[in-house]
């Protein structure tokens, strides 16, 4: 109900707010042609409100925010989605004034921010074979998220 107060058809309201006495072909030619500007910036209105309505339909959730970025990024694909970030204990060396045990299993070295207290808090995956425009995706991540989240973007 609330959209049907944005459509207007300004043709037919010039043709209906024109006297009928006075309604020839040539005036409302003018008239059409004097409405032109309205109707561009009727036209870019409309487009700009669209485009609200749809950044306020979508928020910080994986979900959404997934789906505004493959509609950016990858409309026909969809191939973009949103992983948690790794949340790996650092494993400490001890020395022999601490008299601790020196042996420390498998270590597989990680890069400092897939550490808990260090690491983010979610990733962006993208495919390998992707073109990356990684200010745009930055920008459009940082719109959405929550302040406090950390993100990376990766390559599958």
């Amino acid at each position: 109900m609330l959209n049907k107060i944005f459509n207007i058809n300004y043709l037919k309201l010039v043709v209906l707010l024109t006297p009928p006495d006075i309604r020839k072909s040539r005036l409302l030619a003018l008239l059409m042609a004097l409405i032109n500007p309205v109707r561009s910036l009727y036209g870019s209105f409309t487009n700009n409100r669209a485009n609200n309505l749809y950044k306020l339909a979508q928020n910080g959730q994986v979900c959404y925010l997934q789906k505004a970025l493959n509609d950016s990024f990858d409309p026909e694909l969809r191939r973009i989605f949103i992983d948690a970030g790794s949340r790996f204990e650092r494993q400490y060396i001890y020395t022999s004034g601490e008299q601790q045990p020196n042996y420390l299993g498998k270590i597989y070295l990680q890069p400092n921010s897939s550490f808990a207290d260090t690491g983010v808090d979610f990733k962006v995956i993208v495919p390998q074979s992707f073109d990356l425009k990684n200010h745009q995706m930055k920008a459009l991540i940082d719109f959405y998220k929550l302040a406090s989240k950390r993100y990376t973007i990766e390559h599958e």
